[in-house]
């Protein structure tokens, strides 16, 4: 445990069972729901989900992840068939460089939540 306060994002779903399938089948999280709230976690990750009402909310939010493992998650979420015969919206970006130097990929999920996964290119 770190004794560093740490950002976890607190993003929005339209059907908790919706998104805990697609974390946990597609993307690897382990994730449990409360009522109207859910906590998906995988290795060092969290991200935590809100049941919403109105699509705006997740197709309007997204967040950020990074560090050297990135690489290696890419390959293994792009074998996982994200994006082919996706659910709603689901779908994975290629793996490039960007105009502000970080390597990235971004992943959406079937709400329209964007999550960006970056490292720098020396991390590759």
């Amino acid at each position: 445990m770190t004794d560093h306060a740490i950002a976890i994002p607190v993003l929005a779903s339209l059907d908790l069972a919706q998104s805990k399938h697609f974390y946990e089948e597609k993307l690897g999280f382990k994730a449990e729901l409360f009522g109207d709230y859910m906590i998906a976690k995988r290795d060092g990750m969290e991200i935590h989900f809100w049941l919403a009402n109105d699509r705006i909310y997740p197709e309007s939010t997204s967040c950020y992840i990074r560090g050297p493992q990135v690489p290696a998650l890419y390959e293994e979420l792009s074998k996982k068939g994200i994006g082919v015969n996706p659910i709603d919206g689901e779908r994975i970006s290629d793996f490039q460089v960007r105009p502000w130097n970080m390597k990235e990929f971004y992943v959406w999920d079937p709400h329209g939540n964007l999550l960006k996964f970056g490292c720098a290119p020396e991390e590759v």
